[in-house]
């Protein structure tokens, strides 16, 4: 897991850790040590690490005047023992909220294991965007992770599943990756273009 990065092709448009409006700004990332682990293993120095012990972050991407992020995700996203939700929502997304942002793409093939529990906080974050016709949507999960997030009745809340799976996301800039999620969400389209 160590050598898995967070996509850094858009970094020359934004950067996080130069927005004074992300909650990771400032941070400084050391290249050759590494600190943060998802149980035994280590992972990349440029993850986020937000209070959870095996989910980190990246936020990829912010457009306030659109009103939309893009986040990439790594670990295991544990709801059951460790209430990931709770970090990802106090720590990354009431922050982004507070700026007008209501639409989030949340990357999760990496991913690698989602136990849930609670919906409430889901609820909570999809009450915050529901109303000025946001939404959330989690793109290239895997199909166990999947499976389980529809277990726990997520859908009720977040977009997900096969048509938000197997996008080529990587080569395109972020807008024409929001866009044809957004296009996606709306119902516009049922399934993207050539290319993605």
């Amino acid at each position: 897991m160590h050598d898995i990065e967070p996509h850094w092709r858009w970094k020359a448009e934004y950067d996080a850790a130069t927005d004074e409006r992300s909650p990771f700004y400032g941070r400084v990332y050391d290249e050759f040590r590494f600190h943060n682990k998802v149980y035994n293993y280590f992972i990349h120095p440029q993850w986020d690490s937000f209070g959870s012990s095996t989910l980190y972050a990246k936020i990829l991407f912010v457009e306030y005047d659109a009103g939309y992020a893009i986040l990439e995700l790594i670990g295991e996203w544990n709801d059951c023992v460790y209430n990931d939700i709770m970090y990802l929502k106090r720590e990354i997304i009431d922050d982004l909220s507070h700026y007008g942002i209501d639409k989030y793409i949340a990357i999760c093939e990496n991913v690698l294991n989602f136990h849930g529990d609670d919906d409430s906080y889901y609820e909570e974050w999809y009450e915050d965007v529901r109303d000025s016709d946001g939404w959330i949507c989690f793109v290239n999960t895997l199909e166990h992770v999947e499976r389980e997030m529809s277990e726990t009745h997520l859908y009720n809340y977040a977009h997900f599943g096969e048509a938000y799976n197997g996008i080529n996301w990587r080569p395109h800039k972020p807008k024409q990756f929001f866009q044809a999620v957004n296009a996606l969400v709306e119902g516009r389209i049922h399934s993207l273009p050539a290319g993605f």
